[in-house]
């Protein structure tokens, strides 16, 4: 199975007060750490969108390993340039899956820019998933049901992102990604094609939509590693 990535940049992070790609974690560009982090989980082709602030979030990505002294590319990325990005994420979705129509891939794994705990191994487990995910029969044994057609990330049992989808699906996940909805009204609509797969070992959710949001997470990741690493 060949599964592109999506990562959604183009926000303007009004909340926050700058668009989040811009933002640094731990010395690199957020839009920089998200591209790495879906090539590394094992997604070819690569796309991110842009829209607010394109130009700097399309140059922090270009420049990807000269100032923070990472990989010095991050798989050949196309940025898709999204010019309603201020409806919201449904117009960043449709304009990531329209950028793949033309790719020979079976599936893309989307990703949010602002979720700097999700790791590589995260998406290594969905493609993984979706690989053996087969035709099975429902719990009566009445038939079959159809093969999982979005294989989401679940955390504590609570469905959030990254999300892969297949091909298949994406006409009509972009038809219902509307406003500041991406696949989730897909998701909800079709609960019979959705295979939820735990991953809170592997990632956490938590997404920065604040400055406070980014304080929070930066101290609870910098606790993490002091209670791993032990006294010193």
């Amino acid at each position: 199975m060949r599964v592109a990535g999506l990562l959604l940049a183009a926000g303007a992070g009004r909340r926050l007060g700058m668009p989040k790609g811009l933002l640094t974690w731990a010395g690199t560009p957020l839009v920089v750490r998200g591209a790495r982090l879906l090539t590394a989980g094992g997604c070819s082709p690569l796309a991110v969108t842009v829209g607010a602030a394109a130009e700097e979030v399309a140059a922090a990505l270009a420049g990807a390993g000269a100032t923070d002294g990472g990989p010095p590319a991050v798989a050949p990325a196309r940025v898709v340039r999204v010019d309603d990005w201020a409806e919201g994420m449904g117009a960043s979705l449709r304009a990531g899956l329209a950028a793949f129509t033309a790719d020979h891939v079976d599936a893309v794994v989307v990703a949010l820019v602002d979720q700097p705990l999700v790791s590589p191994a995260l998406i290594r487990r969905l493609i993984g998933a979706a690989n053996t995910a087969a035709e099975g029969t429902d719990a009566e044994g009445a038939g079959e049901r159809p093969r999982p057609a979005a294989i989401v990330a679940g955390y504590a049992g609570r469905p959030r992102t990254p999300v892969l989808l297949r091909r298949e699906v994406w006409p009509d996940v972009a038809q219902l990604a509307r406003g500041d909805v991406g696949a989730r009204a897909w998701l909800r609509a079709n609960p019979d094609r959705v295979l939820q797969v735990p991953c809170e070992d592997v990632g956490s959710p938590d997404d920065i939509d604040t400055a406070a949001d980014l304080t929070r997470l930066t101290a609870d990741t910098r606790l993490q590693l002091e209670r791993r690493e032990g006294p010193g």
